[in-house]
């Protein structure tokens, strides 16, 4: 019985074991497995809809990330940076550019293709019109009389038609704006014509080099200005409209017609320009700047003195 109460007590421990097809560990396997997929194909679908120069900024990442992390910019194949893939230069490749800057371009190709198609509809106009011209000068007994008289050219601003005097015949009597009969004849003939095209019309009045004496200060100047104008009314006479007429002015003998002979009669003319769109348009911001600059002289004129400067005398 003594042997007995000194036996040992022995425990068994059943030791569990996960796994095996009653186990959840593959179920972590597959999800990361699910993962890397969604990622990859992700990754596949990123690649395929980046542009070219994007391609070749990530590549130049990879290859060297701190000289693009040193570079910025919003991307390393972007046409303005300094990496390869970015903009040119003899030591980038061709990059990206971006939407905006080439439909800019388009933009600005299409602009200047139809102002060259409207630049040259407009000197067919003129050339058609010249010939017209011409064709009346030689159809009209009066005119082709004064065939000599009348110089009609193609220049950068438009149809120049020029009535010129010759030694015998002058256009205006002699030192006034009054027009000879014949003049009235040939500024009434052209003046139909002009309305056969859109074109503003602008006239200047030339003299010789010959000096005007006048004891109130009347000149040159005065004269073909007066000249210019007489001719002006002619034109609307013979049935110009006047909303046409664009400038008048007088250039006395600024721009002599023979500079060699600033004496010769045909120095004493009437200029009428058909204007081109551009000669129009840069009269027209002439016209405006010269209003601005007026408008800002009147300013000046009617503002009060500052303090401590007394008023100028006039």
């Amino acid at each position: 019985m003594a042997e007995e109460g000194l036996r040992p007590i022995v425990i068994k421990r059943i030791k569990k074991h996960a796994g095996g097809h009653h186990g959840g560990a593959w179920k972590i396997a597959y999800a990361d497995f699910v993962t890397a997929m969604m990622a990859f194909f992700l990754l596949m679908w990123l690649l395929g809809s980046t542009a070219k120069g994007d391609l070749a900024g990530i590549s130049e990442y990879f290859k060297q990330p701190l000289k693009v992390a040193m570079s910025g910019g919003s991307a390393a194949g972007d046409s303005s940076s300094v990496i390869k893939g970015g903009g040119k230069d003899i030591t980038r490749q061709d990059g990206q550019v971006k939407a905006s800057n080439d439909q800019d371009a388009t933009k600005k190709v299409s602009l200047q293709q139809a102002k060259a198609a409207l630049e040259a509809e407009e000197s067919t106009r003129l050339q058609s019109l010249k010939e017209k011209i011409e064709n009346k000068i030689e159809a009209n007994p009066l005119l082709k009389k004064y065939k000599d008289q009348l110089l009609l050219d193609i220049t950068s601003e438009g149809l120049r038609i020029q009535i010129v005097d010759e030694q015998n015949r002058p256009m205006f009597a002699s030192a006034k704006a009054d027009l000879q009969p014949y003049t009235r004849e040939i500024l009434h003939e052209i003046g139909f014509v002009l309305n056969d095209v859109p074109n503003k019309i602008g006239l200047s009045g030339h003299t010789d080099s010959t000096p005007f004496l006048s004891v109130n200060g009347y000149s040159n100047w005065e004269l073909s200005s007066d000249r210019a104008n007489a001719s002006r009314r002619e034109l609307i006479a013979g049935g110009m409209a006047d909303s046409k007429v664009l400038r008048v002015v007088g250039l006395a003998s600024a721009n002599n017609l023979d500079k060699a002979d600033p004496f010769n009669p045909i120095n004493r003319r009437i200029s009428i320009l058909v204007m081109n769109k551009r000669t129009e348009e840069s009269v027209l911001r002439d016209g405006v700047r010269q209003i601005e600059v007026g408008a800002e002289e009147e300013a000046a004129a009617a503002a009060p003195p500052a303090r401590g400067v007394p008023p100028v005398r006039k």
